[in-house]
């Protein structure tokens, strides 16, 4: 990702923004992510066929030497050319880079196995990527309680998403047929079980009433629920049910009633958000993290899935890590943890170790004062082999590890996304280097990056069999996987599903753009990598907790400069309105 950090409007016009590629299409997450600027002229010669060539450098030879082959994304796999920028972000715009509408790819699972029904609803949403509401659109777009799931991306029967009247959230509303029987339907989630408040938000310029029926999981929660004039197809309103919801996926359905079909839908409001079970933060539920078998368990011996945002390359966008904006991560988004990524190169810790590492130092303390799990994560992209930072990441991690061995709520990834090197060169730099933590630090899990840019090796022509027969010789440890949904498909999913099954996994970097970082967004191929976490138990951090330009970073241009605003949906680009509903809702951490 270290590549696809660098702005996007940094980019001399004739080279693409595309993270990275390999020969394959594991596109680089780093180059994507955080499109890196790089601060000298000359160009490093190696290939950025890999699945995060942060490298902006890279992407340049890539261009230059690799020809750009054309992929069906019928196949299994997704070769993508991807490149960083090749000069340092400028500063966040006013202004963001409009995103490309969505285009999904479903396809089987194939190895994944089959998931719940009920989840897989989700997958057949109309294929327009979720967006905030409008400024003009006020408090009612979003309260810091309600998850909003947008009518467009919803199961749609005779009805057409249109976007013809103004004052709709997201990317448009659902049209009914004129007709009995036509509905919408979303899937919810919910951490527990429990009475919510439903809200549904519509506008009906008739004088006639176009009454619906609410049912949720097939049982009628309101019968030929009223739904009367507004007055205008350009002024909205709502409507409020309350009814109970089950632990996990819920099916929501408004069908209408009447031979005039129902009003045009925005969206539906959950109130599915809210703090953590009792009021507790994550780190006090869960307390000192291990590893068990091939799971993340708690301070009870039960596997828990964490679930939260990476920074962006602090070198550059240290602006995003407030306390206001770690306030929001905690308390509105709800986040378990946050992943602060350190970069290595690329004008970042080799450059000033002590400036960087007393910046971790305080990013550590600022989640941890607010009860947040933080991965220290040493961001090395390019060069590729981890060893060849060995003797700083020595000196790095001794000193963090000294400093905050005594807290229970940290995690030590040692290798962002190595790359065209050996798993046998990863695995020797993992045995080096872990024994100097433990000498400080005996408790906390460490997080081991895998070949081919954190893949598991598929972007290199592998999978995660080299791993399973030659695992690190450490105990407390997980191997790290990356992926970009509009990149990363079947065999990605696959890998991590049968990795799952064998060895300890945790998901500290994915975006659901392409391996740039930036592009269209594809959530439904992101959704079933989500289910499929939520499934196994695999902890997850998105990239990124930022404002760059790409349509990866969360926030809008300018926000981080501005110091916010940080809450609600606002503030937020398309990928940012849908990560944050997947991060808030509270977890059912199990304790006995």
């Amino acid at each position: 990702m270290e590549l696809h950090r660098a702005r996007a409007d940094s980019l001399p016009a004739s080279v693409p923004t595309d993270r990275r590629s390999d020969s394959r299409g594991f596109t680089g997450s780093d180059a994507q992510k955080r499109a890196r600027p790089i601060t000298s002229p000359g160009c490093d010669t190696k290939s950025t066929l890999g699945h995060s060539c942060h490298d902006p450098c890279r992407a340049a030879w890539t261009l230059l030497f690799h020809p750009v082959r054309k992929v069906s994304f019928q196949s299994s796999r997704h070769p993508v050319i991807q490149s960083s920028k090749l000069s340092p972000p400028p500063p966040a715009q006013a202004t963001e880079t409009p995103t490309r509408p969505a285009r999904f790819w479903l396809r089987s699972l194939g190895g994944v196995g089959t998931l719940s029904a009920a989840l897989l609803l989700g997958l057949t949403a109309a294929p327009t990527a979720p967006a905030a509401p409008t400024a003009s659109e006020g408090p009612a777009a979003d309260t810091a309680a309600a998850i909003t799931h947008e009518a467009e991306n919803a199961v749609i029967s005779q009805g057409v998403v249109e976007s013809n009247h103004t004052g709709f959230t997201g990317t448009g509303f659902v049209n009914y047929n004129n007709g009995t029987g036509s509905y919408v339907q979303w899937t919810v989630n919910a951490a527990q079980a429990g009475s919510a408040s439903l809200t549904i938000r519509y506008a009906n310029g008739t004088s006639t009433n176009r009454a619906m029926d609410i049912t949720v999981n097939g049982a009628a929660a309101a019968t030929s629920r009223a739904f009367p004039g507004t007055g205008a197809w350009t002024t909205w309103t709502t409507a409020t049910i309350t009814a109970d919801l089950k632990a996990g996926a819920n099916t929501v359905r408004a069908a209408a009633t009447t031979a005039d079909g129902g009003p045009n839908v925005d969206h539906l409001a959950v109130d599915a958000g809210g703090p953590a079970p009792g009021g507790k933060t994550p780190v006090e539920i869960n307390g000192q993290l291990k590893v068990c078998g091939t799971k993340l368990c708690n301070q009870y011996g039960k596997p828990i899935q964490l679930r939260g945002m990476s920074t962006h390359g602090l070198q550059w966008y240290s602006q995003c890590v407030t306390s206001g904006s770690l306030d929001a991560l905690a308390t509105d988004w709800n986040a378990d943890v946050l992943r602060i990524s350190m970069y290595i190169q690329e004008g970042g810790y080799e450059t000033d170790p002590r400036k960087f590492t007393d910046l971790v130092h305080s990013i550590i303390e600022q989640a941890t004062a607010r009860g947040m799990y933080a991965i220290v994560d040493w961001h090395m992209l390019s060069p590729g082999d981890p060893n060849h930072n060995l003797s700083r990441a020595k000196t790095f991690f001794t000193e963090i590890a000294r400093r905050h061995a005594s807290k229970n709520n940290l995690l030590y990834e040692i290798a962002n996304e190595p790359s065209g090197v050996s798993w046998s060169k990863i695995k020797s730099y993992a045995e080096q280097l872990i024994p100097v933590i433990r000498q400080n630090d005996p408790d906390t899990p460490v997080l081991v990056g895998t070949r081919a840019w954190s893949s598991l090796g598929v972007s290199e022509d592998s999978d995660e069999t080299e791993i399973v027969n030659s695992p690190v010789n450490a105990s407390n440890i997980m191997y790290t996987f990356h992926f970009y949904a509009a990149s990363h498909g079947t065999e990605y999913l696959s890998t991590l599903s049968r990795a799952a099954d064998k060895l300890p996994m945790f998901v500290t970097e994915f975006g659901t753009q392409t391996a740039s970082g930036d592009g269209g967004d594809n959530f439904g191929r992101a959704q079933q990598y989500i289910d499929l976490m939520a499934s196994k138990k695999i902890s997850w951090s998105n990239w990124n907790y930022s404002d760059d330009s790409r349509s990866g970073a969360v926030f809008k241009g300018g926000t981080c400069d501005n110091n916010g605003p940080w809450t609600g949906t606002g503030p937020l680009k398309p990928a940012g309105v849908w990560v944050r509903e997947r991060t808030r809702t509270p977890d059912d951490f199990p304790t006995g």
